[in-house]
Parts: C-alpha cells; sequence; structure tokens
C-alpha cells in the first residue's frame, strides 16, 4: 500500500474535501481519502491498479490541482 501527502491550493471548504473523497473514492485501488480544508492538504492510500498518476489526472478532471 502507499501513501502521499498532496497539496491541493483550490481546496476552500469541507465540500471541496467530500468532492475529493467521493472522486478518488471512485478510482479502483484507491483505499482512503482524508482532507483538511484549513492545510489544503490530503492523504491517499492505494494499491495496484491505482497509480499516483491516475490520482493526480483524476484531481485534475475535478478542478483540484495537486500542487507540485
Amino acid at each position: 500500500m502507499e501513501r502521499k501527502i498532496l497539496s491541493v491550493p483550490t481546496i476552500t471548504c469541507g465540500h471541496c474535501v467530500m468532492t475529493i473523497k467521493r472522486e478518488l473514492g471512485e478510482v479502483r485501488g484507491v483505499s482512503r481519502v482524508e482532507g483538511d480544508p484549513a492545510t489544503k492538504k490530503i492523504t491517499v492510500e492505494w494499491e495496484a491498479p491505482a497509480t499516483l498518476d491516475a490520482i493526480k489526472s483524476t484531481l485534475r478532471e475535478i478542478n483540484y490541482p495537486a500542487a507540485e
């Protein structure tokens, strides 16, 4: 299992976090998503077939791109 903390500057509230959790939860292999609007960070845990690239791509698609 892999785990990564991503900075997502466009998070402004709890609804943003809920949207991210819902959308990333649909990516096969993602097992956990937590977020904090105060720090604008999300924590994602996953295993194959999910990849970090797939997670970042999904975030871009829903207009919450991860900062590099």
